[in-house]
């Protein structure tokens, strides 16, 4: 799972440099927001490479800022699109949380399956 968070992060550093380059605002410092994301989970994909102890406590810290990173732009984003105002912004915005999305709903299947082997190898000792 520490590969596919590091990508996960990647994709949203990649996000952060789309919105700014399209960014015709003057100060478009909020498109950096996903970058910050990608960066942490990047350095959690890192620490989780370190060993299993370690894996275990960066898998769930990540999951945790993937869900911060797909709720909050959502809540933001969802009012503003229904009120058909389809800014940069609000599509970075719809954009980051459907990512952050698919990286927690990953997260819930990677967390499920390590239990079922965890509880599988204790049965067949």
């Amino acid at each position: 799972m520490a590969p596919i968070t590091m990508g996960f992060g990647a994709l949203l550093i990649v996000l952060s440099g789309v919105l700014y380059g399209m960014s015709t605002a003057g100060n478009p410092v909020t498109a950096f927001i996903p970058s910050v994301f990608g960066i942490g989970l990047i350095i959690l994909g890192i620490v989780a490479l370190r060993g299993d102890k370690a894996r275990k406590h960066a898998m769930h810290v990540a999951a945790m800022l993937g869900l911060i990173g797909c709720v909050v732009p959502l809540v933001m984003a969802i009012p503003e699109a229904l009120a058909g105002t389809m800014t940069l912004p609000v599509v970075g915005q719809l954009i980051m949380g459907g990512l952050c999305g698919v990286f927690l709903a990953l997260c819930v299947k990677s967390f499920i399956d390590a239990r079922k082997a965890r509880k599988a190898r204790e049965e067949a000792s």
